[in-house]
């Protein structure tokens, strides 16, 4: 082996990329030879190829090998519906470009389901496209159905038996990692806060180990984005860890604060033991039959809280609110990873507050979660829609082209606009130029080849795997354009052997390639053209904006206990995370786009955490204090409490004026804004005057989590604007499908 070879070998996707371009040559050469020259059926040879080619090297596929031959087997049925489809559909020109419109759009838009679904896109946009062009044969759908079973079935015996790929790491035993870390971290501050306080050197662990359980930090097709209950308890699960980071970091941020009593200190020494519990539970995938005492330990904590109310003083009293937040938030990551393990969920009594039944989706009918997951997404501010929508248009304009003009390989044309088609005008424009460039040279030495070889049949059939090895093998390495020129080498190889040497071909693959890539800019331009990033600054304003009405709404329900029985009035969180999926959609797109590294971006990641605070943490509170209270708060602490909600909803508003653009930025504090001695709730509760021990408990925990928000809100308004984020995509055939956020909307 030549040294200037090694380095190419040596790149980190060319492993996976020869094992992919392996399976191309053991799952579509078979068929396509077997009925090009045993049988003589074109047809069938064609089919057996396209059946075989994009499962293997477009397609990305989850979990373990047995699942992904599941998954690979199930798409046998949807590829004999679209074939059937569109071959009866390309009866005339404005049938198949509707019928690609259909096909198109729903494909895309189904991606909200997560990477089962996305995995598979591009294959059947294939299977439909393929048949829907001239000649119109119906009488051939035999043919087309049976060489399309073959190269499905090659296509699952080479990606399960021929060089397999690995298990991969499963999403739960990456959480459990995040969990242990916060478990560390958690028993760390449990001795500097007995101690008298400090920051622990574990903080910097849980990040770590928190920013790698990010969905975005994970391969696509282990990412949970499903809306099954499973996914959802998983992402439940990340989501209560996170709340149970923050309640740390709060408690490490404080060293003004006296010392923790015993009883803090106890309870976070039970948090980290559940914790633990937790992680090894996800680890290994096994549910642990103890029963958890950490319930047993939050009753006994809240005994001494209230035998304790006489001599606590502010300071304490928010401490000690905060200690539980990050003990409750571990009691419901305990209950969401079972859940997700496969832990049956015990019929629950509705709770008397709207909202406070977090777990509910446990106990809903699969086809229910999987339409309140399409129905989220059909409004024209969700990045999936504007994604399908685009898709959908482009594909059927194609189409439409494709006949007016009567190009000969129309398939070729809305290939090109697959595989070109990026989320935003500026990522799709970037893709052209390799592509083109790619193309022009493969179409040129195609040309030379078929002019210096002629009609031979048996030499095309013996450089295609060569064509497909070397070229597919090399293409990580070479970029995106040597891919490209790969693939139109192939491609006339292919056609070559059924249509007979003309070097014209290569001039149709030209041809075809512009102008599907044309389409593809022009839909990218004039629908939704800035993708994610169009859409994200808004998204995220309207997530804090409902944030801020949710603060509200949350802190009224809590101290009336006239709302807590009238359940009419409904979640008061409903809005809230509606625009939380959204917004988490845009910025998961987002991440995927190329992004403009000299213009500031605001810092995302703290929006996103101010409205997460929000959310997650009214739902904590509606759990804690879900049994309700007999009588409403009195005026005095009531209206504290309502007065300290409206400040930190303002504080909230002022942090989304400032992403749309329309705010100014504040400086860089670590000042709290709220300090504790300072607050009115808290002041009312020390005072005791006319106030029940329930109503304090109450008062305490939702002052906790008010100022929680609003030092949320204030490092976003602070938080520095940040000049560069790296795409996560590069441009090319081998991630060819229009992608929108990650899968389901959930959390990067």
């Amino acid at each position: 082996m030549s040294v200037s070879a090694r380095p190419l070998l040596r790149h980190e996707g060319v492993p996976q990329a020869a094992r992919r371009a392996l399976w191309v040559v053991a799952a579509a050469c078979p068929g396509f030879y077997f009925f090009r020259y045993v049988t003589g059926d074109s047809v069938m040879a064609l089919y057996a190829m396209f059946g075989a080619l994009p499962l293997v090297m477009f397609c990305r596929v989850p979990g373990p090998p047995r699942q992904r031959t599941r998954i690979l087997l199930a798409a046998l049925p949807a590829g004999w519906v679209l074939v059937t489809a569109g071959t009866l559909l390309a009866v005339n020109p404005w049938a198949a470009a509707g019928g690609m419109f259909a096909v198109g759009f729903l494909i895309s838009y189904c991606g909200v389901g997560g990477p089962r679904l996305t995995g598979l896109a591009m294959a059947f946009q294939l299977f439909y496209v393929l048949p829907c062009f001239p000649p119109y044969e119906p009488g051939t759908l035999d043919s087309r159905l049976t060489g399309l079973t073959v190269g499905i079935l090659l296509a699952v015996l080479a990606e399960r038996f021929l060089w397999p790929e690995p298990a991969p790491v499963p999403y739960r035993a990456v959480l459990a990692e995040a969990v242990a870390a916060v478990a560390d971290y958690a028993s760390a501050t449990a001795y500097h806060l007995e101690a008298g306080g400090g920051a622990p050197a574990e903080r910097e662990a849980a990040d770590r180990a928190m920013a790698a359980a990010r969905l975005s930090r994970v391969p696509v097709t282990e990412r949970p984005a499903s809306p099954s209950v499973q996914d959802r308890a998983l992402n439940h699960t990340r989501a209560a860890v996170r709340h149970v980071r923050d309640q740390l970091d709060r408690l490490a941020d404080c060293p003004g604060h006296p010392a923790a009593g015993p009883a803090a200190v106890s309870l976070l020494r039970h948090t980290e033991l559940s914790l633990r519990s937790v992680a090894g539970e996800l680890r290994t995938g096994t549910l642990d039959t103890r029963p958890d005492p950490l319930p047993a330990a939050l009753a006994a904590f809240d005994a001494v809280r209230v035998a304790e109310l006489q001599e606590a003083s502010t300071a304490r009293l928010r401490q000690d609110a905060v200690a539980r937040g990050a003990a409750e938030g571990t009691r419901l990551a305990t209950e969401a990873a079972r859940l997700a393990l496969g832990q049956a969920q015990p019929p629950a009594v509705p709770p008397p507050h709207p909202g406070a039944d977090v777990l509910a989706y446990a106990d809903t009918p699969a086809h229910l979660l999987w339409w309140r997951r399409l129905r989220l997404h059909l409004t024209p501010r969700s990045v999936h829609l504007q994604n399908a929508l685009r898709l959908a248009t482009a594909l059927a304009c194609a189409r439409l082209l494709v006949g007016a003009f009567d190009l000969s390989h129309g398939f070729w044309v809305l290939l090109a606009t697959l595989s070109l088609m990026r989320t935003s005008a500026a990522d799709t424009r970037a893709a052209l130029a390799p592509a083109f460039a790619g193309t022009v040279a493969g179409a040129a030495v195609a040309a030379l080849m078929l002019y210096a070889v002629g009609d031979r049949p048996l030499f095309y059939a013996l450089a295609l795997p060569v064509v497909i090895l070397v070229g597919f093998t090399l293409g990580p390495p070479l970029g995106p354009a040597w891919t490209q020129a790969a693939f139109t080498l192939a491609f006339v190889l292919v056609f070559t052997q059924i249509s007979g040497a003309d070097w014209r071909l290569s001039e149709v693959r030209l041809l075809d390639v512009a102008v599907g890539g044309a389409v593809g800019a022009l839909a990218g331009l004039l629908a939704w053209p800035r993708g994610g990033r169009g859409e994200l600054a808004r998204d995220m304003a309207d997530f804090l904006a409902e944030g801020a009405v949710a603060c509200r709404a949350v802190t009224a329900l809590l101290g009336d206990d006239r709302l807590q029985r009238d359940r009419s009035q409904g979640d008061p969180l409903q809005a809230a995370r509606r625009a939380m999926h959204l917004a988490e959609a845009s910025f998961a797109q987002y991440l995927t786009e190329r992004m403009r590294r000299n213009r500031p971006e605001p810092h995302w990641e703290a929006a996103l955490a101010t409205g997460r605070t929000i959310v997650h943490g009214a739902e904590l509170l509606l759990m804690t204090h879900q049994e309700g209270l007999r009588e409403p708060l009195p005026p005095g602490p009531a209206a504290a409490l309502t007065g300290l909600a409206g400040q930190v909803a303002q504080e909230v508003l002022r942090a989304a004026d400032t992403l749309r653009g329309s705010g100014p930025r504040e400086p860089r504090t670590t000042v709290s804004r709220y300090p504790a001695e300072d607050s009115g709730p808290l002041r009312r509760a020390a005072d005791r005057h006319g106030i029940g021990d329930a109503h304090v408990l109450l008062v305490v925990d939702a002052e906790a989590w008010l100022t929680g928000v609003a030092h949320d809100a204030v490092r976003t308004r602070s938080a520095p604007p940040r000049t560069e984020v790296p795409a996560t995509r590069r441009a090319g055939p081998s991630r060819a499908r229009v992608r929108g956020a990650g899968p389901g909307g959930l959390t990067p």
